[in-house]
């Protein structure tokens, strides 16, 4: 057994991976050993089916100023729009109408969004639809994230971006709460959620340092999804000039994240396939397990640009999602339409 597979093989019995063994893995020229233990993890507990998340963004507005981010509050550039009750509703109906049974509402933190305006939403459609509702709305309080899970919210997506206090900072206006981000994932998981976290990879002032205190805080949280991609910069914010991330880099961590817990959901994000037009295939033979196709309205997919090229914002409504059959079968995978829940000592949660 060579190096590569002797540190997989122990990381996967003891949960216990060294700085060093994790620099050996991400400084690898040749992963292919990393990713197909990775994948052979990823087909023993989910076959060759990839679970489909429908992803209907809701939002361009957001109230905070992220470094990094294109729908940031002082980027005057953007055109703000939001969906109506109506709107989203329809976004829902449709998403059904193709068989899928998990659909992400996702939007930047708009106050728009009460919790009056959800209690609402989230009631309709418990009300019409046998659907899993994933929400990823940012930080909320405590109080609107318990009174939204008793309304039907199955799951919350919330990435940290860093646990690291000093890179947070880097990439965050001191307005932002860096504690809060990291209790409000304890609370969710708290709370009864499948809660999500997630990072960006290759972020500007990142080390492998700060990679290797993420992985450590996905052990410690023990999340039931984890959501990484790389950097992708965008023209309107203070990184625009700094490099994207590493395919290579990201590739290795998602290995590794399955390896570390090999139930875990995790996307092959668009970011992956903004980066490069396979990405998201090269994302599932790393063990990814979940794609999350964007089946939203026209006038936010154009407008909703969290880095630039991003895929998904030119194509007609669907044509991502339907498109996705035929790219997984090339690479001997299918899609599921099942729920796609979480999956802990026999029992779904």
């Amino acid at each position: 057994m060579n190096k590569t597979l002797e540190i997989c093989e122990k990381f996967y019995k003891t949960k216990d991976l060294s700085f060093e063994d994790f620099k050996y893995l991400m400084d690898l020229e040749d992963y292919a050993d990393l990713n197909t233990y990775a994948r052979s993890l990823a087909v023993k507990n989910f076959g060759r089916k990839i679970y489909i998340r429908g992803l209907i963004e809701i939002s361009t507005y957001c109230k905070n100023n992220c470094f990094y981010c294109g729908l940031r509050a002082s980027n005057k550039n953007i055109e703000r729009t939001r969906l109506s009750k109506e709107e989203i509703l329809s976004r829902v109906a449709h998403a059904n109408s193709l068989g899928i049974k998990t659909i992400v509402l996702q939007g930047g933190e708009d106050d728009f969004y009460s919790l009056d305006f959800l209690e609402d939403l989230i009631g309709e459609i418990e009300d019409k639809y046998d659907l899993a509702l994933t929400l990823s709305l940012g930080e909320r309080s405590f109080e609107d994230l318990e009174a939204l899970k008793k309304l039907g919210a199955n799951r919350y997506l919330l990435r940290h971006e860093t646990s690291s206090r000093d890179h947070y900072y880097k990439l965050h206006p001191r307005s932002m709460d860096f504690d809060n981000r990291i209790k409000s994932l304890f609370k969710l998981k708290d709370l009864g959620y499948q809660t999500g976290c997630g990072m960006m990879v290759g972020s500007p002032f990142q080390t492998r340092e700060d990679l290797y205190r993420d992985l450590q805080f996905i052990l410690k949280l023990q999340p039931q999804m984890v959501g990484l991609g790389p950097f992708i910069p965008h023209h309107d914010t203070p990184f625009k000039d700094y490099p994207a991330g590493n395919l290579d880099d990201v590739l290795k961590i998602l290995s590794i994240v399955r390896i570390a817990k090999e139930n875990v959901l995790l996307p092959a994000t668009t970011a992956l396939g903004s980066i490069d037009d396979s990405g998201r295939e090269k994302g599932i033979l790393a063990g990814c397990n979940v794609l999350m196709p964007n089946i939203g309205d026209e006038k936010l997919r154009q407008n909703y640009k969290l880095y630039d090229n991003k895929i998904g914002t030119q194509v007609e409504n669907s044509d991502d999602f339907l498109d996705l059959e035929e790219k997984l079968k090339k690479i001997g995978y299918e899609i599921s339409l099942d729920r796609g829940d979480y999956k802990e000592e026999g029992k779904y949660v």
